[in-house]
């Protein structure tokens, strides 16, 4: 909604240019001269919180900065109206809310919007007018969606984060449980911590969308971590006792057996992840690369030409 063009004023206007012209198309358009013109009932409504907007130098100021999405994300239709006097403006020219002195300085609740409704000489009941607007202020905000990056070592662990959202021109700090065995595509949801209904309703909700990071070391197959692991050709054939870092910090004594092939895997149960169903805990998969020096001394050299002139 361009608040500007639906007062046709430029956007450089003055505070008293913004008024006039608010004035005038108050007067056109008030329900009071309208009557049954759910057109002009409609267009009254838009005119006015246009005017409470731009009205008013924080709000115009950001209205300006983020454009009219940000700041319909910011300010609720409460925040856009409070301390908005628009009935005196209109009072100038004999116009009332429907036979009341109401004004649009709301502390809370719709204020002199349920007045402006109000059929003169109902008894305090409300116009289809307000009806059909309670009606709308109950639609709720959209929904929001944040990417929200976690390691490996909190989807082991499960973790407690806190993100800033901006709202109402401020920042609020949210806190977020991230559940142990999490993984990258699933969704979180926060209610509430979405987008502001433009009607003054619920606001949406707010989904986290998952993204597991890479590790330096281990990768993610399901609840099942991997690694690879290089060790000597001489630890491959004869054996060896070797360690294995796990993704706790630990480091675990592993026998490699003799005769250990390239590309074999050694399963380390229930050092892996846990379940994202609470099913038991994964395995660490160690797949054994055998290293291949690149330069050998003098000595090594003769050893690996008397292990070649035996057949090995």
């Amino acid at each position: 909604m361009d608040y500007y063009k639906l007062l046709g004023v430029e956007k450089n206007a003055t505070p008293e240019e913004i008024k006039k012209a608010y004035r005038k198309l108050a007067l056109k358009h008030h329900p009071d001269r309208n009557k049954g013109n759910k057109d002009a009932e409609e267009q009254f409504k838009k005119i006015s919180e246009a005017y409470a907007v731009l009205s008013d130098k924080e709000k115009r100021q950001q209205y300006d900065t983020v454009g009219s999405a940000g700041f319909q994300q910011r300010y609720s239709q409460e925040d856009i109206f409070r301390n908005a006097d628009l009935g005196d403006i209109l009072r100038e020219f004999g116009i009332n809310f429907g036979g009341g002195r109401a004004t649009f300085r709301s502390s809370g609740g719709m204020g002199g919007f349920e007045e402006m409704f109000r059929q003169p000489g109902a008894g305090g009941r409300s116009s289809q007018g307000f009806q059909d607007f309670r009606q709308q202020q109950q639609v709720k905000g959209n929904d929001l969606s944040l990417e929200l990056p976690i390691t490996l070592s909190e989807v082991l662990t499960g973790a407690e984060k806190t993100i800033s959202l901006g709202r109402g021109g401020a920042a609020e700090k949210v806190s977020v449980k991230i559940p142990a065995g999490i993984e990258t595509g699933k969704k979180l949801r926060i209610s509430g911590k979405g987008s502001p209904s433009p009607m003054g309703g619920p606001s949406g909700d707010l989904y986290l969308l998952i993204r597991v990071e890479p590790h330096p070391t281990f990768v993610r197959e399901g609840s099942h971590l991997s690694m690879d692991l290089q060790i000597p050709y001489s630890s491959a054939v004869l054996g060896a006792e070797v360690e294995v870092p796990t993704l706790e910090g630990k480091q675990l004594k592993v026998k490699v057996p003799p005769g250990c092939q390239p590309q074999a895997k050694l399963r380390l149960r229930k050092h892996g992840l846990p379940d994202s169903q609470g099913g038991a805990r994964g395995d660490l998969l160690v797949k054994i690369l055998v290293a291949v020096p690149k330069a050998l001394s003098d000595e090594q050299k003769e050893l690996v030409d008397k292990l070649k002139e035996s057949g090995l």
